[in-house]
């Protein structure tokens, strides 16, 4: 399941609890993000058993546009976990939405 960058604002507004993934490579996630635990996509099966207590928790990754982090959430899904979802767009649909703003 995928979630717009509108749904993810309020989440984030509302501080809601949920595991938040920013699946870029580390100078990306230095020039901007958006509160996101880094882990680079080439990362992402070595933290599985870091992970492995939120199985069933809500999880949110993120990329640049959504294609690495769909990656992401296809290989967290095929290792147990039931509620991961894909920023749609990514950072570049945050940025067009919202500019350079992060929540916290």
């Amino acid at each position: 399941m995928d979630i717009t960058v509108q749904e993810l604002k309020k989440k984030l507004d509302n501080a809601e609890a949920f595991i938040f993934i920013d699946v870029r490579e580390a100078h990306e996630h230095e020039e901007f993000n958006i509160g996101g635990d880094l882990i680079p996509l080439g990362q992402v099966m070595d933290s599985i058993p870091g992970l492995d207590e939120h199985k069933g928790d809500e999880i949110v990754v993120y990329c640049r546009s959504g294609n690495r982090s769909a990656m992401a959430q296809s290989l967290l899904e095929s290792a147990g976990f039931s509620n991961v979802r894909n920023l749609t767009g990514g950072v570049v649909a945050w940025q067009e939405a919202f500019g350079n703003i992060t929540s916290s």
